[in-house]
């Protein structure tokens, strides 16, 4: 075991800092490494070898470069492979067998997918057993957001992805234009908390600890993480008739408060956005089966699955989290956040609706119900004493 990792010592959470080119990460980042919050960060800039980001308080060389702000806060600019920093970082950044630092920031190039990166933290087991995500932090330009999102679809991705949407330049944009990239923004991604740092400036607080745990403390947040009200908000409550659980759901049907001529075909009319409750135990062993097959035909399209399950046969709760066909290892937390004991999950899809994924929810548990009855019935049979 590294010497810098003590056995049993809590993941490193990291933050994922992302969006398009122009859209103020170098200015955001900037303000957020002078804080003193950020003295225990290492802040690691992932360019893929693309374009020099002209960061104010970075040196830049061919060599990864490392450098201390007077915060505390440590800055490398790295062109290789990101794999191989978080796995070499855990012993680069220690002195005297202490890590010198508690958290991750990565920032990469605006024209970057996140889910690599994503995929990276949950399935490497190396850097699955010491870092766990805390967040997804986009950037949305307020004044050029809108195009951004018609001309990109990797832009629609990020803004679906996120934990948190930071509109930048938000001085600079009109009323109608910013109230109408909000409403866009919660189309998409109801559950993103939406955030105007003002001239690049935001207290580092509001971005850290948007995860499922927060450093230092032993309950989880799940009503913070998961965000449910915002769904529930974005679409009537309905309730599904004959089975055990019902619905919030919102779909980007691309129309908001401002017709815009450009919102026909727009590439957020495929992201679909919505929150299933469970209200009955679920068995592990099917609901396993289900998620597995769901993933196995839909991956690519399922962006991302948060969720808060209440398994048979089990007295503490299950959290589950996946973005696309990848899942982070289940955890299971130490107490029930509350009196709820309801199983919830969010899902943020594209091109599969809601109705899709309830149908092959309930198809598959009826199937897989008669399946054990009969099964049941049979044993029974073959149990019985032969009649003479």
């Amino acid at each position: 075991m590294n010497p810098s990792v003590p056995a049993g010592a809590a993941p490193i959470p990291v933050s994922l800092l992302t969006g398009f080119l122009g859209s103020g990460k170098t200015t955001l980042l900037n303000h957020l490494i002078a804080q003193p919050e950020m003295k225990d960060t290492l802040v690691i800039i992932n360019e893929f070898g693309e374009i020099g980001l002209d960061h104010l308080l970075v040196a830049h060389s061919q060599e990864e470069t490392i450098v201390e702000m007077s915060s505390g806060c440590l800055c490398c600019t790295i062109r290789g492979d990101l794999k191989k920093t978080l796995k070499d970082i855990t012993w680069r950044f220690a002195e005297g067998g202490q890590r010198k630092f508690n958290r991750v920031v990565i920032e990469t190039t605006g024209l970057a997918s996140p889910t690599p990166i994503l995929h990276t933290l949950m399935t490497d087991p190396f850097i699955s057993e010491r870092y766990r995500l805390d967040g997804v932090i986009v950037t949305v330009d307020a004044v050029n957001g809108m195009s951004t999102l018609d001309s990109h679809p990797e832009a629609v991705q990020q803004a679906a992805v996120a934990d948190r949407l930071l509109l930048t330049k938000t001085d600079l944009a009109d009323a109608a234009t910013l109230s109408a990239l909000q409403a866009r923004l919660r189309t998409l991604n109801p559950g993103a908390r939406q955030l105007q740092p003002q001239v690049g400036q935001i207290a580092a607080g509001e971005l850290l600890d948007a995860g499922l745990f927060k450093p230092g403390e032993k309950m989880p947040d799940v009503a913070r993480w998961l965000n449910e009200e915002a769904f529930a908000e974005k679409a009537a409550q309905h309730h599904h008739h004959g089975h055990d659980h019902h619905h919030h759901d919102h779909h980007a049907h691309g129309h908001h408060e401002h017709d815009h001529a450009h919102d026909v075909n727009r590439h957020d009319d495929h992201i679909r956005a919505f929150c299933f409750t469970f209200d009955e135990p679920i068995d592990p062993v099917l609901f396993d089966e289900w998620l597995s097959l769901l993933v196995g035909f839909k991956g690519p399209n399922i962006l991302r699955i948060k969720g808060i399950l209440n398994l048979k046969g089990e007295a503490l709760p299950t959290v589950i989290h996946g973005v696309q066909h990848i899942f982070h290892p289940t955890a299971t937390l130490p107490q029930w956040p509350s009196e709820d004991r309801r199983s919830r999950i969010v899902f943020i899809t594209r091109d599969v609706e809601r109705a899709t994924i309830e149908r092959s929810f309930d198809a598959f548990m009826q199937a897989q119900q008669i399946e054990r009855e009969a099964r049941e019935a049979q044993q029974k049979r073959n149990a019985a004493p032969a009649a003479y």
